[in-house]
């Protein structure tokens, strides 16, 4: 569904554009009992079988929204409960960030082998051949599964000449590469948090728009309602996102015109991440102290390194991610700034909540949020006057971060540029079943001497679960923007040097 807009994407996206609008309202909050209405109007159901459930669910989506948990389904509670309370200019939300509501799902069921209508009840019938528990037999001429004994092997798929049996997955299990999603006592989808690493991709695969995470917007505008000086740093897969006349030079203007006093791109933390990999590689590698490295920069791809493979996690770089050493940069140079990343990424709000960085980033909103916010403003991108503070930012290696292989290509450039004499052989990963693979192959020695590069997201950061373009378009136009840099390399950059030794702490 990535890339496609269904009504699914367009109630998501009509949730944070209302809650925006709520939240510059001047402390009456009441109208949130109105909002499902507004989204779901007249009286006939869309999409689900009743409209009440249609605003019901609507109604937990604008909780999650502020910041708020979801309401218990056996507990009476109005949806403006707890609202004042997160009516604040801080960060906020109550843990869990990824949310069911258990009432939208439609309980799929898990992975499963069907016979359809294309079997034509062959003289060979191979898939009973192959059927190592004997679950497929043939009832009055075709082939049939017997569900209790089958193991979900897929050979009967497999050998069938005419692809009759197919493979049916729960598409939020499918999109989960941690197997966190199970199974309540109705047969819903959970979220075993245990697992769970916020890479969020199981709320932009489900197809009854079961799954939220939670928001920040609605504090973020209380913020800049109180008159607080707001920077925002913006993610460098932000290149694209906003539409075809949402040039980086408009989207600044955008930025500044609903409230933002300065601008940074995160693609300037990148170039010292850059260089700090490329030094902790030339390090550690070639000496033997460690057999190779693994990039930092994504915090999903980190969490399921460190939980599934902690006897390699020492492998994994400690340098800072491009958030945090933008966020430094802003708060030396304005240490009374609230400074809010913006970016493609869910599980980049649980690394802002981790008490070592707290201090340096105070929101973390998502560019379908920030578009929200753009909505909710009357934005236009077409009556801008061009905003070119980014002319002379990143380098091209920085702000290629966002594009699957970028990190590795970028730190790779930094060591020749450092060590010339050295050979790097490169890996990257894109999504977490195949990060796994790439741990796993490491594991077992067959990545030694490397540079990994592992990212939770398919394509990259321009893939995550805030992004609003499909992958490929954004992947085009970050190229293009990177092209416009003054130096391509982090290392050309003397600066970058500077800023390494003054933000990293050692």
């Amino acid at each position: 569904m990535r890339g496609i807009t269904t009504p699914v994407t367009k109630i998501r996206r009509q949730v944070f554009t209302e809650i925006a609008r709520l939240a510059y309202q001047d402390g009456d909050y009441s109208g949130i009992a109105e909002l499902p209405f507004k989204i779901v109007p007249g009286e006939e159901a869309q999409y689900r079988n009743s409209i009440f459930l249609e605003r019901a669910i609507v109604s937990e989506r604008l909780r999650l929204a502020m910041g708020l948990p979801l309401r218990p389904v056996n507990q009476h509670a109005p949806v403006a409960q707890g609202i004042n309370d997160s009516a604040i200019a801080d960060m906020f939300y109550e843990p869990p960030l990824i949310n069911v509501i258990s009432f939208a799902c439609n309980a799929c069921e898990e992975t499963s082998y069907t016979v359809t209508d294309l079997c034509r009840s062959c003289l060979a019938h191979p898939c009973t051949a192959v059927c190592p528990v004997k679950a497929v037999s043939i009832v009055n001429g075709r082939s049939h599964i017997d569900k209790s004994k089958c193991v979900k092997c897929g050979r009967c798929a497999q050998a069938c000449p005419y692809t009759a049996i197919v493979k049916s997955e729960r598409p939020c299990a499918a999109a989960c590469g941690v197997n966190a999603i199970e199974s309540d006592e109705f047969g819903r989808a959970k979220i075993n948090y245990d697992k769970c690493v916020s890479c969020g991709q199981c709320l932009v695969s489900c197809p009854f728009s079961a799954i939220a995470d939670k928001s920040q917007i609605f504090q973020l505008i209380q913020a800049i309602k109180r008159g607080d000086e707001v920077i925002a740093e913006v993610a460098p897969a932000f290149v694209g996102q906003f539409g075809p006349l949402a040039s980086p030079e408009k989207v600044r203007a955008a930025l500044r015109k609903v409230g933002f006093e300065h601008i940074y791109e995160v693609a300037r933390g990148a170039d010292i991440g850059a260089v700090e990999e490329a030094e902790e590689y030339i390090k550690n590698v070639p000496t033997g102290k460690l057999p190779f490295l693994a990039t930092s920069c994504c915090p999903s791809w980190i969490m399921m390194a460190k939980n599934q493979f902690p006897e390699i996690a020492n492998c994994i770089s400690d340098s800072m991610t491009p958030m945090v050493a933008t966020a430094r940069i802003i708060k030396e140079k304005h240490p009374n700034a609230r400074v809010v990343f913006i970016g493609p990424c869910a599980s980049k709000k649980l690394e802002a909540m981790r008490e070592d960085i707290r201090s340096d980033v105070d929101f973390v909103i998502t560019f379908e949020e920030l578009m929200g916010i753009f909505q909710a403003n009357d934005i236009e991108f077409s009556d801008l006057q061009d905003d070119t503070g980014f002319k002379h930012g990143a380098t091209a290696s920085g702000r290629g971060y966002g594009i699957a292989g970028g990190v590795a290509k970028a730190v790779t450039d930094c060591i020749h540029e450092l060590a010339p004499e050295l050979e790097v052989k490169t890996d990257h990963a894109e999504g977490l079943v195949e990060c796994k693979k790439m741990l796993t192959l490491a594991k077992l020695g067959k990545r030694n001497g490397y540079l990994l590069e592992g990212m939770a997201c398919p394509g990259g950061c321009v893939g995550g679960a805030g992004t609003l373009t499909n992958a490929a378009k954004a992947a085009k136009a970050g190229q293009e923007f990177a092209e416009q840099s003054d130096y391509m390399i982090s290392t050309q950059d003397k600066s970058v040097f500077d800023k390494l030794n003054k933000y990293t702490k050692k």
